[in-house]
């Protein structure tokens, strides 16, 4: 790897929410960011996610786990090798399972297997090493925000707020210069966001989404279901915390009585309720949260974020930044960060008890 100057990496993410593979290039050292590259997204068919999904919960050796990670890994190979100018690749993968105190956690696909087919340095397993450690492991974009907020020049405490199949807050502090030092940031998953929806839509209606949250805004959100959700245990531990994506397996069950636009309605009331319990755990309060992620499309989940939250709410595009490749981006800049040995977690983003570098480097 050439010196200590910017380099361009190549990141890409499969969230939870299975719409595809988001890819994207960052030229950065690992510090700042200089400029953003190229992008491009690889959507999942339906037979695709039914493979994957079928992997939710599993772990490495379990049924159905291979068949998944051979998806995961068809589906970068085809979307990373679109792309040139590439120095090194940072691949998350698809999360199955995430059990931070229990088993572990566990992103399906094969970094080593990805080198040798793009011939290009990959790094991979960004996860692993911050929980065996004894942190949270998720969630892991913070350190790229804050490189964010440095580099649109913001100059107050603001949030991001990452609506995947999860949803996930960063407090940024853009004063202070390193994303590990403290009072630089706070990160914690904040609940379920997208995935109830997708659920929902796909056993009712059989599709994939509720696609600009059209069903939802024509629904009417059952309060009775969301007072009992926030009752959950989860919205009373402190963070760091982290999620995985089935850990609230009671929310579609508690909307079975309801018809579709209003239990699509109560589950982004639910979504939205989280992320302002979470936001009452800020160390100073925000002016504006920015949104990322595909929940930012979903006018629904938008207007219940604006009526839940005591400040301005908006998509991250309002400072000159692509929501939809967020994520992406965030892996591109921590593989350099792996590859300079830089840390890529810290005690207020993932509850580490000291700042950590992860990640596995597989060369070709």
């Amino acid at each position: 790897m050439r010196g200590s100057g910017a380099i361009w990496a190549l990141g890409a993410m499969s969230g939870t929410s299975l719409d595809g593979v988001d890819a994207a290039m960052v030229l950065t050292d690992g510090h700042s960011i200089e400029a953003f590259g190229p992008d491009a997204y690889r959507a999942y068919s339906q037979a695709e996610r039914d493979v994957i999904r079928a992997g939710f919960g599993l772990w490495p050796g379990e049924a159905a786990v291979a068949a998944a990670a051979e998806v995961v890994e068809a589906a970068h190979a085809e979307v990373l090798a679109r792309f040139s100018g590439v120095d090194v690749v940072g691949f998350h993968g698809q999360t199955l399972a995430h059990d931070p105190r229990g088993q572990g956690t566990h992103q399906a696909g094969n970094g080593e297997l990805l080198a040798q087919v793009l011939g290009l340095p990959v790094v991979w397993d960004f996860r692993s090493t911050d929980v065996q450690m004894g942190g949270q492991g998720a969630p892991l974009a913070p350190f790229f925000h804050h490189a964010c907020a440095r580099h649109v020049g913001l100059e107050a405490p603001v949030a991001f707020l990452n609506l995947g199949g999860v949803g996930n807050l960063t407090w940024v502090d853009p004063r202070v210069a390193q994303p590990e030092a403290p009072g630089a940031l706070l990160a914690f998953d904040t609940g379920p966001a997208n995935a109830p929806v997708n659920d929902l839509m796909l056993a009712r209606t059989g599709l994939a989404q509720d696609a600009g949250g059209v069903l939802a805004a024509a629904g009417q959100a059952d309060e009775a279901v969301v007072t009992a959700f926030l009752a959950h245990p989860y919205f009373f531990k402190m963070p760091p915390k982290s999620l995985d994506r089935n850990d609230f397996p009671a929310l579609l069950p508690a909307v079975a009585h309801l018809g579709d636009a209003d239990a699509a309605a109560t589950l982004v009331a639910c979504a939205a309720a989280a992320v302002a319990r979470g936001a009452e755990h800020f160390p100073q309060k925000v002016d504006r949260v920015f949104v990322c992620g595909g929940g930012r499309h979903n006018a629904a989940m938008m207007a219940a974020l604006s009526a839940r939250l005591a400040c301005a709410v908006g998509p991250v595009e309002q400072i000159g930044l692509n929501g939809d490749m967020l994520e992406a981006q965030a892996f591109a800049y921590l593989a350099v960060r792996v590859m300079r040995g830089l840390p890529t977690s810290a005690p207020l983003t993932t509850g580490v008890p000291a700042a950590v570098g992860g990640g596995q480097i597989s060369r070709p």
